[in-house]
């Protein structure tokens, strides 16, 4: 504990300075956002969540490349990131828009602990879920959830398996991706049917927010019109 202490006192001056678009994204809650980029800066690099050259882009890189994905959610709807890590994207997004139920997915114990904590401390109606996307403990603590979200975790032929089981009918997987997003569909369209998973395209968030925008990938469980999902957006 004294050696990570001293690490925070060593990064306190690194820490980066929130960009005035996080006060437009996060409103009142930016205290909370701030508080976030400070443990990804200090804690998040002790326990290798976060490489250090990543803290001086932490805003525009990560926290707000994750919070503007809120823009394709309703405030009703529940919420499952799988392979969470370091809260990335559930816990801007949980920042961001704080009706929207939570769960942190994340099989690790390290990564599990600092979501627990900054949760705890934040966050608390947030839940943080030790486990693989893909047991079945898992499967029948989460199925039935509105959204699925991840962020570098895997390639679609290992994330929509594993992604699909723990939908809704109607419920929407949304996975954010580079800049390959589209070709990845195309490649991998059948996989998506075999899921269950039906109308996979890429959308856009965030404008005036991130530049680039945050690239998403999308489809929807089969059991409900793309149509009808799409207007609880």
């Amino acid at each position: 504990m004294d050696v990570i202490r001293r690490f925070h006192v060593e990064l306190e001056h690194e820490v980066p300075v929130a960009p005035p678009a996080a006060a437009a994204v996060f409103g009142d809650r930016l205290p909370i956002a701030v508080a976030y980029c400070a443990a990804l800066a200090t804690d998040g690099v002790v326990r290798g969540l976060i490489g250090p050259r990543e803290v001086p882009r932490l805003w525009e890189r990560h926290i707000l490349n994750c919070a503007v994905l809120s823009e394709l959610i309703a405030d009703d709807e529940s919420l499952a990131d799988i392979g969470s890590g370091a809260g990335l994207p559930g816990i801007p997004v949980a920042i961001a828009r704080p009706a929207i139920a939570i769960t942190l997915i994340e099989p690790l114990q390290r990564r599990a602990q600092f979501l627990e904590e900054f949760c705890d401390e934040h966050l608390p109606s947030v839940t943080v879920l030790r486990g693989r996307a893909e047991e079945k403990s898992v499967i029948r603590e989460v199925a039935g959830i509105d959204i699925v979200t991840s962020r570098a975790v895997s390639g679609l032929p290992k994330l929509v398996p594993w992604s699909a089981p723990l939908l809704r009918d109607g419920g929407r997987l949304l996975a954010i991706k580079g800049s390959r997003a589209a070709d990845e569909i195309a490649e991998h369209r059948a996989l998506f049917g075999r899921a269950g998973l039906v109308d996979p395209e890429v959308v856009m968030c965030g404008a005036g927010v991130v530049d680039p925008e945050t690239t998403v990938v999308r489809a929807v469980k089969r059991g409900a019109s793309a149509k009808a999902a799409r207007r609880r957006r």
